[in-house]
């Protein structure tokens, strides 16, 4: 059966594929086989501009070598047919590289590709420039929108009124601004450890202690030359690439972990958003704009089901699985390698892909709310026992005695009025001003700094 979205066994290939597409570039067979092209590629520049072994390249000859990378997916096709006969993935990839040089003025130093490197050092560094990659052109911009969004609502919300709820129960109020604040400090705090966080990677042979190097080249500084190199390939990135000193023959992937940590956590957060959400619209707190053409329920004609932040809440419980088995597996190796990782590493871009389709399926649910602030003041209003908490402590300021104690009497398990509190503030035995300003509390106006938090 041939290949199309809808045959796809995935979700991702298939139902999704216009939604996670832009990730194909960075995860896909083909890009990671451009990334190890490149990796190539550049080191046989740094070895000539080092002196190592390499004659000096014209400008002409870097710019064949820099133009390798950049092949089709027919030419990807060719280095799959060497794979196919090599079983062996990155060597496929020099035998390809060696023979788009054979015919250019390079041939001369096609032996060089690969000189004193094992796979894991191209692996190493290719995944991390894909990582590096999809997360600063696709996956940062995706939740930047979602955190914009929740700027927005902050600031527009400050002051609307909203019902708290702690354990379920009705609780001092707060703002829909405040609230969506909240969920915006906390996602912009991971987007600042993702973004300056760097990803390690190993260039040191074998085993990570440049043995063939040294043997061939002993008078070059095969570890200053290893960071500079790796250095070098930073340029115009905020997410760096990073060379680790001290590898066996894998890089320890201890970064990747920390990165998968990161991205659970963000994920994480923003579950607890949509669940928030879906639950404000189930109140009548939030509405949602229909869109023309569109059905709810196959039989209930009038539902507007919240599937956007049911959809997100789902693909980031799937991306959180990958990324917590890639947090527990991948630093873990036996002895000097096994190749376990491998296959592990070449599921990054589903969970990054389940991540994307989440973000936007959020991004679209946010999209399509607006705040019913009427629905939100009734529900407040309706529950005036909120203002106990500002009655007894006010009578703590005053001396009285166990105002705790009597406020608990009258509101606990209780149904209670404006006019029951009224009534008790007559009975208290403070002044004038005091009962005054008890008396002026409402729900609606008893919202603390909320707006400021908001606001801020």
């Amino acid at each position: 059966m041939p290949f199309e979205p809808l045959t796809a066994i995935s979700s991702i290939d298939g139902r999704y594929h216009p939604v996670s597409s832009e990730l194909c570039e960075h995860f896909s067979e083909y890009g990671l086989i451009r990334k190890r092209i490149f990796v190539e590629c550049e080191y046989l520049i740094a070895l000539s501009e080092a002196g190592a072994g390499i004659r000096k390249l014209t400008e002409e000859e870097k710019l064949i070598l820099r133009h390798i990378p950049s092949i089709s997916v027919e030419e990807a096709k060719e280095v799959k047919k060497i794979e196919a006969e090599t079983n062996h993935d990155v060597k496929a990839v020099e035998y390809y590289i060696k023979k788009r040089l054979a015919d250019t003025t390079l041939r001369d130093i096609s032996e060089w590709t690969h000189f004193a490197l094992t796979s894991e050092d191209i692996n190493s560094v290719a995944y991390g420039l894909m990582l590096r990659s999809a997360l600063q052109a696709v996956v940062e911009p995706a939740i930047e929108k979602i955190q914009e969004t929740l700027e927005e609502a902050a600031k527009e919300h400050a002051a609307t009124p909203m019902l708290a709820r702690t354990h379920g129960q009705s609780a001092s109020p707060t703002t829909y601004g405040k609230e969506m604040r909240v969920f915006e400090s906390r996602i912009a705090r991971q987007l600042v450890q993702l973004r300056e966080r760097s990803i390690l990677v190993k260039f040191a042979g074998a085993t990570g202690n440049y043995n063939a190097h040294q043997v061939a080249l002993p008078d070059i500084d095969w570890r200053s030359f290893a960071k500079n190199f790796i250095e070098s390939l930073n340029a115009g990135y905020q997410i760096r690439v990073e060379l680790n000193p001290a590898t066996t023959q894998i890089e320890p992937h201890d970064t990747y972990a920390e990165l998968s940590d990161n991205m659970r956590r963000i994920n994480t957060i923003l579950i607890d958003l949509s669940q928030d959400t879906w639950r404000y619209i189930s109140d009548g707190w939030l509405t949602q704009k229909p869109k023309e053409g569109e059905v709810g329920s196959s039989t209930m004609p009038h539902k507007v089901n919240p599937i956007d932040f049911e959809n997100a809440e789902g693909n980031f419980g799937l991306a959180n699985a990958l990324f917590t088995h890639f947090s527990q597996k991948l630093p873990i190796s036996r002895l000097q390698r096994d190749l376990s990782d491998s296959t592990v590493e070449r599921s990054f871009g589903t969970a990054f892909a389940y991540s994307l389709i989440g973000y936007r399926s959020l991004a679209k649910g946010l999209s399509k709310i607006s705040v019913n602030a009427e629905a939100m003041l009734e529900a407040l209003t309706a529950h005036p026992e909120v203002l106990a908490e500002a009655f007894q402590t006010v009578l703590r300021k005053e001396g009285v005695e166990v105002p705790y104690e009597k406020l608990k009497s009258l509101t606990r398990g209780r149904k209670v009025t404006i006019e029951d509190f009224a009534q008790f503030i007559d009975d208290l035995d403070v002044s004038t001003e005091v009962k005054k300003k008890l008396k002026a509390l409402r729900p609606e106006n008893y919202t603390g700094l909320a707006a400021e938090i908001a606001a801020a």
